[in-house]
């Protein structure tokens, strides 16, 4: 029979603390665990539609109408359908209607007359009725843009008509028109 000399159980415990420190440095403990965090989410801003016609208008004939938009957000906005809210006619020489004008109420500028008799418009969300002086049907964009986008062509454009009424439409001769456009 062999001796174990000291000097063997002396390696073998060295050799067996280390084999112990190697495995509990891969122990562990599995736990469940819970907490909280913030986050802040961001608002929603108007989009800025502008519309561009090419052409003159005359009592039953059209013309085309592109769109661009602004999205003065920080997030991306989704463009969905334009229409035509509104017309205002101004009439003088270099006249245009200004929102700014009267206290934000609006105006002409340059001293023009407002023709508010050539200011109706047919809803573009149904038929055009031919009751008004003005139909744009609406434009479906359904477009993503991102925030802080501006002069992007919106992917539709749209026609503008002047109805041909059975009455007098001379409050429109040579008016500027501005026309109000929104989003549904």
């Amino acid at each position: 029979m062999k001796f174990v000399t000291k000097k063997t159980i002396a390696v073998l415990a060295v050799v067996l603390i280390a084999a112990l420190a190697a495995i509990g440095g891969w122990a562990y403990f599995s736990a469940n665990g819970s907490g909280s965090g913030t986050a802040t989410v961001g608002t929603s801003s108007n989009l800025v539609l502008h519309g561009s016609t090419v052409g003159t208008l005359y009592p039953g004939s059209t013309v085309p109408i592109s769109f661009t938009v602004d999205n003065p957000g920080g997030g991306t906005e989704r463009l969905g359908t334009i229409y035509l809210a509104g017309v205002k006619a101004c009439t003088g020489a270099g006249s245009s209607w200004d929102p700014s004008l009267n206290s934000g109420a609006g105006g002409c500028s340059n001293s023009g007359t407002e023709q508010t008799s050539c200011e109706s418009v047919d809803p573009g969300n149904a038929s055009n009725a031919n009751s008004s002086n003005f139909y744009l049907a609406d434009v479906t964009e359904n477009q993503d843009l991102t925030g802080g986008a501006s002069g992007v062509s919106a992917t539709n454009g749209g026609t503008l008509k002047m109805n041909n009424l059975s009455s007098s439409q001379d409050s429109c001769k040579n008016a500027n028109l501005y026309l109000q456009l929104a989003t549904r």
